[in-house]
């Protein structure tokens, strides 16, 4: 009579999965070389490999390089992480990644604009289960992979850019501490950022908590623990483009008179619409309804 338990103490049998799991791996490595194959068996089997990824600290490395993603630069095609890191630019130090549902989100998304701009090149994760993936894949060939939707990016300036930004930043500190008298607890802060390019702000979330991605997979959860979401759940920070014409308008209407209530509906209306374009969902719909029928 052999219990469950007397089996997974087995010596022997740690050694039968020790080299079947190295079997299986030198197999996908073998169907890797050919690309077209590669794809096929891909489409089937990634979310196992992301899996692996996951819980099987010891062939990570070698689970990595099997990894195919789209990309900002490669259209229709796939690419694998070796290859995006043989293309990324002399002063690239880091890999940026962006999590959402669809890759047509996410290449919209306002988060991928600056870098974009910049030349650098974009993955996209869109399955749910990349979350989990990234979580335990911290870099790849010394590249640390960087989340361009939460806090930590941090982009080469040259010295004109830098003090341009600084004078901006002056410029628009009152109206920040306005936007964060107005929000209160909706946000943790409010600062001018240096992500965005053509949008007017984005809600960024801390380095460490869920993405607006990850909040959206663990709210799905059908036996989600309500107690977790609360520590986990993002902490949001709104980062405004000092130089978009809305955040200039709202600027000078602070400056005429921080107490108009048009002002605060705008200053609620923007952090609703940054909700939306970040990828949270909305608490009170009604609201931001009524909002937009007063203005």
């Amino acid at each position: 009579n052999i219990s469950r338990e007397m089996l997974q103490q087995s010596k022997i049998l740690k050694v039968i999965k020790k080299n079947i799991v190295k079997k299986a791996i030198e197999l996908f490595q073998e169907l890797a070389e050919d690309d077209e194959t590669w794809a096929k068996f891909y489409e089937q089997f990634s979310k196992n490999i992301k899996l692996g990824i996951h819980e099987d600290s010891t062939n990570r490395k070698k689970l990595a390089d099997l990894l195919r993603y789209s990309t900002s630069a490669s259209g229709d095609d796939q690419v694998s992480l070796k290859d995006y890191v043989a293309r990324m630019k002399e002063n690239q130090e880091e890999i940026y990644f962006i999590t959402g549902e669809s890759k047509e989100a996410v290449a919209a998304s306002a988060f991928v604009e600056r870098v974009r701009a910049r030349g650098f090149e974009v993955l996209y994760m869109v399955d749910p289960i990349d979350e989990y993936c990234v979580q335990q894949l911290k870099e790849y060939d010394g590249k640390k992979l960087v989340c361009v939707t939460k806090e930590g990016l941090a982009l080469d300036e040259t010295e004109e850019e830098k003090q341009a930004f600084e004078e901006l930043k002056e410029k628009t500190e009152p109206l920040c501490k306005l936007m964060k008298e107005i929000l209160d607890q909706q946000v943790e802060k409010v600062i001018v950022s240096q992500r965005i390019v053509a949008s007017p702000c984005v809600l960024v979330t801390g380095e460490y908590g869920w993405s607006a991605n990850m909040e959206r997979i663990m709210k799905a959860q059908a036996l989600r623990d309500a107690s977790q979401a609360g520590y986990m759940s993002a902490k949001k920070t709104l980062e405004i483009n000092a130089s978009h014409p809305i955040i200039e308008a709202l600027r000078e209407k602070a400056t005429a008179d921080s107490s108009d209530k048009t002002l605060r509906d705008l200053v609620f209306l923007l952090f609703d619409t940054a909700l939306l374009v970040s990828g949270f969902s909305m608490e009170e719909p009604s609201t931001f309804a009524g909002r937009i029928h007063r203005l």
